[in-house]
């Protein structure tokens, strides 16, 4: 109640962007952790091999270039999937390009994968892993294709990401479905996923220190013979997993946001609660198509403790959020972490 208070009385007339830059930058100087923290009891999970503190992450897109991982580590969150980066940094699009649909408690974004690049952040994560923090933590690592890449040089943008990164991933994530990137999802098509994915899992499997994880991460908007076929392509490959879904580029009837302030946010990919019924449908059309045979990673409109159990229930591995953390504030990792015991 105090954060929702706040968020309606500051946040909620600020700038979208400059208002995440403000409680990133408190994120990371741990202030929140140190004052708002709560013991909690939360089931450790083994998953890809790894050891997980607890069943919830957070998802790719909030800490870009792994600047506050303790921070955000210390709130709760079990895991922190860091990026998207890719090989070469990046402006992103021009601002504005995060915009709130408050009444949905909702987001629409178009960053356009805003990174300093996989060398610099590489660099970052060798020094967080030299300390007992670093050492200790989930670190996820979400890559994505450079905007000036064409696509015939995808494989080799992503394989330079990989290359640079995977030493410091706890686990990698090739995301092929941000619609804020011109082509991208066109990568999901099975014939071009194929070379990419054997590409990048040639280098996760050669790693110096040993096989690094790797999942894709795949659009709610794909058809479900498209999931299928991603699906099956990922367990002939031998990945380890897929993580479902990405931010989607409809716009539901459902949204109680009127038209005209849908409409003049513009294009961008939506998250938030009106996410989760889709989301939900790929996590159940993934869990019976591949069994055991992966892990799955469910994101997408999870706000709740409620979502984190249903999602467990439907077949996730590993649940992830990333809108519910800007509407609901610094107490709901924990929150939600303990949802899973």
């Amino acid at each position: 109640m105090v954060y929702r208070a706040f968020f309606d009385a500051v946040f909620r007339s600020m700038d979208p962007e400059k208002a995440h830059e403000r409680g990133f930058a408190a994120i990371r100087a741990g202030r929140f952790a140190t004052r708002l923290a709560l013991p909690q009891t939360y089931a450790p999970r083994t998953v890809m091999g790894l050891e997980f503190p607890n069943a919830f992450g957070l998802a790719a897109g909030f800490d870009k270039n792994a600047r506050a991982v303790p921070g955000l580590l210390a709130l709760g969150f079990g895991h922190v999937e860091i990026g998207t980066v890719t090989a070469r940094a990046q402006p992103g699009n021009p601002r504005p390009r995060l915009f709130r649909l408050v009444e949905d408690r909702a987001i629409i974004n178009r960053m356009g994968f805003n990174n300093e690049g996989a060398a610099e952040v590489a660099s970052r994560l060798h020094r967080l892993r030299r300390t007992k923090a670093g050492r200790d933590a989930v670190i996820g690592v979400n890559i994505g294709k450079t905007k000036v890449t064409p696509p015939e040089d995808a494989v080799a943008d992503y394989v330079e990401s990989a290359r640079l990164l995977t030493p410091y991933a706890s686990y990698l994530v090739v995301n092929v479905s941000s619609p804020n990137t011109p082509g991208l999802r066109d990568l999901q098509a099975v014939d071009e996923l194929r070379p990419l994915l054997a590409a990048v899992k040639d280098v996760a499997d050669r790693n110096p220190s040993g096989r690094v994880p790797l999942l894709v991460k795949i659009a709610p908007d794909l058809a479900d013979a498209d999931v299928d076929a991603v699906a099956d392509l990922a367990v002939e490959l031998g990945l380890d997993g897929i993580s479902a879904t990405n931010t989607t580029i409809a716009r539901p009837e459902s949204l109680r946001t009127d038209r005209a302030t849908i409409e003049a946010a513009g294009a961008g990919g939506l998250s938030g609660p009106v996410l989760a019924e889709r989301s939900t449908e790929v996590l159940v059309r993934l869990r019976a198509r591949v069994g055991d045979r992966l892990a799955l990673i469910s994101v997408g409109g999870v706000t709740t403790p409620d979502d984190v159990r249903a999602r467990m229930a439907a077949g996730a591995d590993l649940v992830q959020g990333y809108t519910g953390f800007i509407y609901e504030g610094p107490r709901w990792p924990s929150r939600l972490a303990a949802a899973v015991v």
